[in-house]
C-alpha cells in the first residue's frame, strides 16, 4: 500500500475508534424513574430517592449550591429539601413573631446527638419596610436532618444533605427521575420524614430507560394550605 494512502486514511480510522468511544459513553448514561407510592396507593410527594448503583465507577460529588428555605406561616418552605454536601443555605423568617432554626441529624442518630451537634440559629420576627431576618449555614454533614423550631413546636421541616448526583425528591404526583446513571444492577432507596424504620431497598436493573415503582407503608400527612 502506498504509504501516503496510509497516512491519509488514518484520520478516518481515529474518527470511527472516536464514534465508538461515545457511544460506550453514551451507553452508561441511563435514566431510572421511580414512582413511590403511599400506604393507600396515592402518589407520596416530598419522598427522597437514593438510587445506589452496583458498579458506580468513578462518581462525581453534587456541586455545592446556594440554597434558601423561609418560614413562613408556622412552616417550613419547601418542607423537604434535597441539597448537596458542602452547600450554603439562606435561611429566612417571613413572619411576624420570632423563630428558632435548630437542625439536628434526623432518626435515631438524632436522639443520640449531643448539645453541640447541628446548628441553632435565632430568626427574630419581621419587620414591615424591612428585609426578613436571615442567617446562613453550610451543611458539613451527608444525610438526612431534621428541622424544627424551640418557640413552635409544631413547627417541622427536613434536608436530605446528598453527596451523591442519584438523589432526587419525588414531585406531588410521587416521580423521582434520576438522570447519568450508569446501566446495570443497582438498589433504590427511600427515606421519608415521617417513616420510623427505613424499609428494605429495592432492586432494580438500570437501562437506556428503566422505570420501577415503590410502594411503602407510609401515611401522608393532608399538607397545610
Amino acid at each position: 500500500m502506498n504509504p501516503r494512502h496510509l497516512f491519509q486514511s488514518r484520520p478516518a480510522a481515529w474518527a470511527i475508534a472516536a464514534a465508538f468511544v461515545l457511544q460506550g459513553v453514551a451507553a452508561q448514561a441511563a435514566t431510572l424513574t421511580v414512582t413511590v407510592l403511599a400506604k393507600d396507593g396515592q402518589p407520596l410527594a416530598d419522598a427522597v430517592v437514593i438510587v445506589e448503583p452496583a458498579n458506580p465507577g468513578k462518581r462525581l460529588a453534587p456541586t455545592p449550591i446556594k440554597a434558601e428555605i423561609q418560614q413562613e406561616k408556622l412552616q417550613f418552605v419547601p418542607p423537604t429539601s434535597v441539597i448537596p454536601l458542602g452547600s450554603e443555605v439562606l435561611f429566612s423568617n417571613l413572619d411576624r413573631y420570632d423563630h428558632h432554626v435548630r437542625g439536628l441529624p434526623a432518626g435515631l442518630a438524632g436522639l443520640n446527638a449531643s448539645p453541640e451537634s447541628g446548628f441553632t440559629l435565632l430568626l427574630p420576627a419581621r419587620v414591615d419596610g424591612n428585609k426578613p431576618s436571615s442567617a446562613t449555614e453550610t451543611l458539613s454533614e451527608a444525610g438526612p436532618m431534621q428541622l424544627g423550631c424551640h418557640l413552635h413546636g409544631s413547627m417541622r421541616g427536613s434536608i436530605y444533605v446528598a453527596d451523591s448526583p442519584w438523589v432526587v425528591k419525588t414531585n406531588d404526583e410521587g416521580v423521582a427521575t434520576v438522570d447519568n446513571l450508569p446501566e446495570g444492577p443497582a438498589k433504590v432507596r427511600l427515606w421519608y420524614p415521617r417513616q420510623l424504620v427505613e424499609q428494605p431497598a429495592t432492586p432494580v436493573t438500570v437501562t437506556t430507560t428503566a422505570a420501577v415503582e415503590v410502594t411503602t407503608s407510609i401515611t401522608q400527612p393532608r399538607r397545610r394550605r
